[in-house]
């Protein structure tokens, strides 16, 4: 497998090259995105069970929705059926790492209550941070830098895991092995990709959040423009990675 470690600057060329994916059809990315989000919402409604499934279930829509960016290069249609695409093949590897992720998140989130209580979670989800003392806060925000900074080593494990079983075939395992160390080679390109789309997002979000239509899909094939920079174009015939360029 050839891998390339690219300049930092490739991180706003892998936006740009997702959205000109985004704009072959973009009716389509956007009605793919609430589809998911309904999906989202609806198991979040199950208790207990319902937000385990949705992570569990998540590289398994994921690597559904890289075969349509797949496709959309090659020149076909990108239709809602690609969301459902990663169910009908390497669907055990993909839930493995979805279980996985689910296991890391569960993880992270009993060491931050280990360390600051349960009353910060409480007071998270309650949201009310203007009534509560200052020692408090401090808990909340140390608590959010926490779980954000474990969680960043977690979404390199599986960024891209779940593009590695469905083009390559590699087994669960060894594609999140693999994505963590490519993700840390090209850490300088993922900062550079990170803080350009939190820009984004939050000029998205001025003019009432309308922006954010466009954006939130755009993260799909910004993820599968990541992956064909460095681990090469998808053949169009085997469907696996040709060299890298």
């Amino acid at each position: 497998m050839n891998v390339r470690v690219v300049p930092a600057g490739n991180g706003w060329l892998w936006i740009k090259t997702g959205f000109l994916l985004f704009r072959k059809n973009p009716l389509i990315w956007i009605a793919l995105t609430i589809i998911l989000f309904a999906i989202a919402v609806i198991l979040q409604l199950i208790p207990l069970l319902g937000p385990l499934v949705s992570s569990l279930l998540y590289p398994t829509f994921l690597a559904g929705l890289m075969l349509g960016c797949r496709d959309l290069k090659k020149g076909n249609n990108l239709v809602i059926a690609h969301l459902f695409a990663g169910f009908q093949k390497q669907t055990a590897h993909l839930i493995t790492i979805g279980g996985i992720y689910l296991v890391g998140q569960i993880l992270i989130f009993i060491l931050c209550v280990l360390l600051l209580g349960w009353d910060v979670v409480r007071v998270i989800y309650e949201g009310k941070y203007q009534a509560i003392p200052p020692e408090m806060l401090t808990k909340v925000l140390l608590f959010l830098a926490i779980a954000l900074g474990l969680t960043v080593p977690l979404l390199m494990v599986i960024w891209f895991a779940p593009l590695l079983v469905i083009f390559t075939g590699t087994p669960a395992i060894p594609s999140m092995k693999i994505s963590f160390i490519v993700c840390l080679q090209n850490i300088g390109a993922f900062v550079v990709y990170g803080a350009a789309y939190l820009l984004i997002t939050i000029i998205a979000a001025i003019p009432l959040g309308l922006g954010l239509i466009v954006v939130v899909p755009l993260i799909f094939p910004t993820i599968y423009a990541s992956y064909v920079d460095i681990f090469g174009e998808i053949d169009n015939n085997t469907g696996m990675n040709s060299s890298a360029p």
